[in-house]
């Protein structure tokens, strides 16, 4: 059978090469987010749920909308509380691993490989694709989104 119709007839793991093959029946096997990643199933270090992290976004987008308020009141504050929210994120993960709002809801960035910080270049294209809003509700099999895919970053539990 011709290789087009066969990938297309065998479904979509039969278009992917021996090496996608493999991580694709690993992932199959994986009996928690992030066992692939080598972190615990549960408490501290563990993957943190999509919920956590949206509930994190939306408390530091109020935060921000706040900060901007109080240096452009009484007008809205329109686009300045965006540019608060990119200080709000970049400098906090750059520097700590965690925002604000990650903070009070005990998640925090992570680099995989063993780095102890997320530093500010991956801070910066974190906050972009986040931004942009598709890279962060994209996921895969480990809760982790595009943006953090393409970075090598997690959010995991604190707490």
């Amino acid at each position: 059978m011709n290789r087009w119709t066969g990938s297309w007839l065998s479904g979509p793991s039969a278009a992917l090469d021996p090496e996608g093959r493999r991580a694709a029946a690993e992932a199959e096997n994986q009996r928690w987010r992030g066992e692939r990643l080598g972190l615990p199933e549960t408490g501290p270090g563990s993957v943190a749920r999509p919920r956590r992290k949206l509930a994190a976004l939306l408390v530091d987008l109020i935060m921000a909308a706040l900060v901007a308020g109080l240096f452009t009141a009484p007008e809205l504050p329109r686009n300045w509380s965006l540019l608060a929210w990119v200080l709000l994120t970049v400098v906090p993960v750059a520097v700590a691993g965690f925002t604000p709002g990650m903070a009070l809801l005990g998640i925090r960035v992570a680099r995989l490989g063993g780095a102890a910080r997320v530093g500010l270049p991956r801070a910066a294209g974190r906050t972009v694709m986040i931004f942009f809003l598709i890279p962060a509700v994209v996921w895969d099999l480990d809760y982790r989104g595009l943006h953090d895919r393409a970075l090598g970053t997690v959010v995991v539990n604190t707490r």
